[in-house]
């Protein structure tokens, strides 16, 4: 069971769970996304093209792809032109897709349990009077170092 939608003038085809990366898209309630133009619909009877259907989505992440250079060159006229461009995008779950009465649902995903870690208990002992002070002019002890090899003169 799948859908085929236009959005952001592309095509994708989305069956219920499927994450897809869409053009950025204003989220209603919740984060929820309608698609209202399905292009094409596959269910029990075959492909049919859709009259009333709809694509319920919800929205997972939004962010920025990978950056494109647009670099721009004409040879023996001294010109180059260097740009980038980074697209938006929404990440969106389809979670439904609805079609003449029929509605085929997208499993639910599994809550995240909250992990609580457990902290060692706090000993507290009473703050002992005048610490003894480190001296800061304590310098480790280093090993001697080794004479340098010496070589023997040179004969003339």
């Amino acid at each position: 069971m799948y859908a085929v939608i236009r959005t952001g003038g592309k095509q994708h085809r989305v069956a219920p769970g499927d994450v897809v990366k869409i053009e950025s898209v204003q989220a209603g309630e919740n984060g929820a996304v309608e698609f209202g133009e399905v292009l094409a619909f596959s269910g029990e009877d075959g492909i049919t093209n859709p009259g009333s259907a709809k694509v319920l989505g919800t929205v997972v992440s939004e962010g920025r792809g990978d950056k494109i250079l647009v670099f721009h060159y004409k040879r023996k006229k001294q010109y180059k032109k260097l740009r980038g461009h980074r697209q938006a995008y929404t990440a969106v779950r389809i979670s439904e897709i609805a079609f003449g009465g029929q509605s085929f649902k997208a499993p639910e995903l599994p809550k995240k349990e909250v992990k609580v870690k457990k902290m060692k208990p706090v000993e507290h002992d009473e703050p002992e009077a005048e610490a003894p002070a480190k001296k800061a002019s304590a310098k480790k002890k280093s090993a001697p170092k080794k004479a340098a090899k010496k070589t023997a003169p040179k004969k003339k």
